[in-house]
C-alpha cells in the first residue's frame, strides 16, 4: 500500500479503495501497513472485508518498529508494535511481518554498538512471540545498522542462535541497497538464503532526489524497470536460492501513483515471467 502514500496524503484512497484498486490492475494480493490505520477496530474489519469481496490475500503485514530507543519503555513499546503486527497477520491468515531494526541519528547519546544490542535482544523476543503464532519475521534492509546485506545477515543470524529457531528472516529492499553503497542485485544476492519476502523497487541517481545514501548521494524511485538496479539479476538469486516467498512492488516514484503502479506492475510480471 506504500507505493500509494502520495495518493493516501492527499485524501484520493483508503484501505478498501486500495484493495480495490490492487485487484483493478492485476495484482495476485496486497501488502498491508500499520502507518495507514487510524482506527484499528474498524479499519481491520473493513480491509478484511474488501479482501474477500475481490479475491485477494493479504500476503504481508508490515510494521514500523525502531529498537534503536536509550529507554527500556520505547524499546518495549517497539516489541508490542511487531507482537501488534504479528496479530495482525494472523487475522489476515497470513504468514509474513516485515520489521525493521531501528538506527543510530547524529542527535542520539547512545553509540551504534549500543543500539546493535538492543536491536538483537528486541528481535529475538519478537521472533519468539511470532514463532508461537506460526508467523515469520522478514527484516527489511534500512538505514546505517542493518543496511548492507552483511549486516542483516549478521542480525539474523545473532537472533537465530539466541532463540533457537529461524522466525526471523530477511526483507532484502532493492532499491534500499543504494543509499548504503551496495549495489541491488548484490544485496540480494548476499541474502536470498534468508528471505522471506522481497520489496521490488527501483531507483535512479538523481541530484534532486529524494533519497539521500551515503557521502551524500542522492536517488529518485522511478517506475520499476526505468531505474538502474539490475532486477533481472536480483530476482535471478532469489531463484537459485529456492525463495518461494512474495515479491512485493514498492512504488516511490515523484509521479502519479495511479499512473506509476500500474506501469510498475506491468513490468514487474515481466521480469517474474522472465524467472518462473
Amino acid at each position: 500500500m506504500y507505493s500509494y502514500v502520495a495518493a493516501v496524503k492527499a485524501g484520493q484512497m483508503d484501505i478498501r479503495s486500495f484493495i480495490h484498486e490492487a485487484a483493478r490492475i492485476g495484482a495476485e494480493g496486497v501488502e498491508l501497513l500499520d502507518f495507514f490505520y487510524t482506527d484499528w477496530d474498524s479499519e481491520r474489519k473493513i480491509a478484511r472485508a474488501a479482501l474477500q469481496e475481490v479475491g485477494l490475500p493479504c500476503a504481508v503485514f508490515s510494521v514500523a518498529n525502531n529498537f534503536a530507543k536509550e529507554t527500556a519503555e520505547a524499546r518495549e513499546h517497539a516489541l508490542n508494535i511487531i507482537k501488534r503486527g504479528v496479530d495482525e497477520a494472523e487475522f489476515y491468515e497470513t504468514n509474513t511481518v516485515r520489521v525493521f531494526a531501528g538506527d543510530v541519528y547524529s542527535d542520539s547519546t547512545f553509540t551504534q554498538e549500543q543500539a546493535f544490542e538492543w536491536i538483537i535482544e528486541g528481535l529475538a523476543q519478537a521472533s519468539d512471540y511470532a514463532h508461537t503464532k506460526g508467523i515469520r519475521l522478514a527484516l527489511e534492509n534500512h538505514g546505517k545498522l542493518a543496511g548492507l546485506g552483511s549486516q542483516i545477515n549478521d542480525i539474523i543470524g545473532k537472533v537465530r542462535a539466541k532463540t533457537g529457531h529461524d522466525a526471523l528472516g530477511a526483507n532484502p529492499d532493492t532499491g534500499n541497497f543504494l543509499l548504503v553503497d551496495q549495489p541491488g542485485h548484490e544485496g540480494v544476492a548476499e541474502v536470498a538464503a534468508n528471505a522471506y519476502m522481497v520489496h521490488f523497487k527501483d531507483f535512479a541517481p538523481d541530484p534532486e532526489g529524494h533519497y539521500e545514501g551515503k557521502g551524500g548521494k542522492r536517488f529518485a524511485g522511478t517506475v520499476i524497470g526505468e531505474g538502474t538496479v539490475d532486477l533481472a539479476s536480483a530476482l535471478a538469486s532469489l531463484k537459485a536460492a529456492g525463495f518461494e516467498g512474495w515479491v512485493n512492488l514498492e512504488y516511490e516514484g515523484e509521479a502519479d501513483p495511479m499512473v506509476g503502479v500500474p506501469n510498475s506492475l506491468d513490468n514487474s510480471f515481466r521480469f517474474l515471467n522472465a524467472v518462473r
